[in-house]
């Protein structure tokens, strides 16, 4: 396809329903057999290469030295179980110790993470590639979702390496000694993605991607894209031309916290805060030891397949920090973070599952609190929030030490039926949300119009929020609602809800369907730079959409690089932002753009 036009183009982040079934497909691959012969797989190599520590981390996190054999064999074993297992249950960490490692090709199937455990990404050198591409979808990049690359460095045997994502998959604090290519193989369908503190030494190519978001790195160059490439704080980066081509670019990001890591110190496992930044641009790590400080892991309760809300509670009760190892945990009842400054740091995809209706997270109105790296699963029984930080009313500020949501990826339906009012409510001030994404499912198991019920994907009440890298998809009425004075948001991906039945389904108070956006009336400060919505009605394509964005009339409300699609004539936005912004045209999938707003 060609790399300048949208024509043809897949969905942002999932499939046209044409090829939903091989998404479906997906969750039969990971048999009950192979689940336990990986888990066997993995406790050997986590016991054999541990750590000169001898800590348990769990049966499915495997450490590699140099020295370790077989580390192919091992790697391929992984990727032939999670290629295409998009809705399995199993989950991996892969840990590298600094060193050398040659002639090795890390192929990364779904729940997959893969990461080095030095202070520095070059600290860790892989002679080879760390690859995602597509094969197991026909070419189509557009549904390989969680999975993350971190910490390492990269010298790409064919001098490029390939990273053909799609949503919920990071690829941070990487040095590619090389250029990137966001393509798959014979560049089909994507639809991404994230990069943070990196240096990427040549060319970045996104090819087909529709989206994507790149924040205080490195970069050689950039080429191409297709509707909506964002930068903030990147050095290389092209410069500000939106729409055409269209880079959003702000010379610095206003507030930013590294995601903690895992690393060595002298053979001992810590976990490294990195510190916080205004205005930054560039990587963390270049020119110097990082600004931070390390935790011992003797400071963290080690969270591991089996256990309890009741257990881990009381660890954090008795003042522990949480890393959490990748498995599935069902809750009943919340994971309580009560203390200031408590990291809750999650492994390989760690899966939160809350029952009964309970919400999986709940954050109190303390300073520093460092949420990353989970997916959190829908449960049967609806629960009104997924997770919280702050509760209601919450009123401290936190502005010198915020609270940071990191990695927070949220799935309703997909896995099987799940419900859920609203994923993520963030009452706490300034708190900084760093790449999520929120999704209600549009294929997989327990997918429906009222199957997999979820009416709201962000809502903020929190004063002086900023969203870095945020991703919302189909929820059934509005997929954010900010209500918060001082918000903002650098990067938005969203499509609407797929599956609405009618136009009577979507219409309220006598406006034309739920914005993808929704700024409080109330509000009269708030800012938003390169934001992206798309239509795919596919139940009835005949469905208007008002707007992609609704804000109040007031001078503080500024929006820059807007753009609204409809794919492939499925349904169309009337306007971009409130009456704003000439309709959406026919089946072209040429977006509808407004620089700038008011």
């Amino acid at each position: 396809m060609s790399t300048s036009s949208p024509e043809n183009q897949e969905s942002g982040g999932t499939a046209f329903s044409r090829r939903s079934a091989l998404g479906a497909m997906a969750a039969a691959v990971a048999t009950p057999a192979v689940l336990a012969g990986s888990s066997q797989h993995s406790a050997q190599a986590a016991t054999t290469t541990s750590s000169s520590a001898d800590v348990d981390l769990g049966p499915n996190v495997l450490v590699f030295d140099p020295s370790t054999p077989d580390i192919q064999t091992k790697l391929d074993q992984i990727f032939a179980e999670q290629e295409a297992a998009q809705f399995g249950t199993g989950r991996y960490q892969l840990l590298f110790k600094p060193g050398t490692y040659n002639g090795l090709n890390a192929q990364l199937g779904f729940y997959t993470s893969i990461a080095g455990l030095g202070l520095s990404p070059d600290d860790t050198t892989i002679n080879g590639d760390v690859t995602v591409d597509a094969g197991w979808f026909e070419g189509n990049a557009t549904q390989n979702f969680w999975r993350s690359a971190e910490n390492l460095a990269l010298t790409p045997v064919s001098g490029t390496d390939r990273w053909a994502v799609a949503q919920a998959a990071p690829f941070r604090r990487m040095h590619v000694k090389g250029g990137l290519n966001l393509a798959p193989t014979g560049y089909g369908w994507a639809s991404g993605g994230y990069i943070a503190d990196s240096r990427i030494d040549a060319a970045v190519s996104p090819y087909s991607q529709q989206q994507w978001y790149t924040r205080d790195s490195a970069v050689g160059s950039w080429s191409s894209g297709v509707w909506n490439m964002v930068f903030s704080g990147v050095e290389g980066a092209p410069a500000q031309s939106f729409p055409e081509p269209p880079y959003t670019t702000l010379a610095t990001t206003p507030i930013s916290r590294e995601k903690p890591f895992l690393h060595l110190d002298g053979g001992e496992f810590k976990v490294f805060l990195p510190a916080m930044r205004t205005g930054s641009s560039g990587t963390t790590w270049e020119g110097g030891a990082p600004a931070g400080t390390s935790l011992p892991l003797s400071d963290f309760h080690v969270v591991k397949p089996g256990a309890t809300a009741a257990t881990i509670n009381a660890a954090l009760e008795q003042g522990k920090h949480l890393l959490v190892t990748p498995g599935i945990y069902h809750l009943d009842e919340p994971i309580r973070v009560n203390r200031k400054n408590t990291v809750v740091l999650g492994l390989g995809y760690a899966t939160l599952i809350p029952e009964n209706g309970v919400t999986a997270l709940k954050v109190a109105d303390v300073d520093g609190v460092r949420i990353a790296g989970f997916l959190v699963d829908a449960g049967t029984v609806n629960s009104e929030t997924l997770v919280e930080i702050g509760p209601a009313g919450a009123s401290a500020g936190h502005a010198a030490n915020p609270i940071s949501v990191q990695d927070l990826f949220v799935r309703i339906g997909g896995a099987g039926a799940g419900k859920a009012t609203t994923s993520v409510v963030v009452n706490a001030h300034d708190t900084l949300i760093d790449h999520t994404w929120l999704w209600r499912a549009d294929h997989g198991s327990g997918v429906g119009w009222e199957t997999n019920r979820a009416d709201y994907g962000l809502v903020v009440n929190g004063n002086n929020v900023l969203a870095t890298g945020l991703f919302a998809e189909h929820f059934n009425k509005y997929d954010v609602q900010w209500y918060g004075q001082h918000g903002r948001t650098v990067f938005f991906q969203n499509e609407k809800a797929y599956d609405a039945p009618d136009q009577a389904a979507i219409n309220h108070d006598g406006i034309t369907g739920y914005a993808a956006y929704k700024v409080g009336d109330s509000v009269t400060s708030h800012e938003g730079w390169g934001m992206g919505s798309y239509c795919n009605y596919t139940a009835d394509s005949s469905i208007r959409q008002g707007r992609g964005f609704a804000v109040p009339n007031a001078p503080g409300v500024v929006f820059h690089d807007l753009l609204v699609v409809s794919l492939g004539g499925k349904g169309q936005y009337l306007h971009v932002i409130n009456d704003t912004g000439a309709p959406t045209s026919g089946s072209d999938t040429v977006p509808s753009t407004v620089v700038s707003y008011p």
